[in-house]
């Protein structure tokens, strides 16, 4: 099966082997957001996937 390169690309490999993504809702209608919410949305988040799903999604 192929690597799926387009959301392998949003992914990050962090050193203890968690997988890291951006969070939702960050790409429009952000400016009637409070600061906080806007800074709290930049956080990565993990990501949290089965083991067969993972292997798909890394080379």
């Amino acid at each position: 099966m192929k690597t799926n390169k387009s959301f392998t690309k949003r992914l990050k490999v962090t050193k203890n082997g968690k997988l890291m993504m951006r969070g939702k809702g960050q790409n429009h209608f952000n400016a009637k957001a409070r600061r906080r919410a806007q800074l709290g949305r930049k956080r990565m988040v993990a990501l949290h996937m089965k083991k067969g799903d993972i292997a798909r999604f890394l080379p």
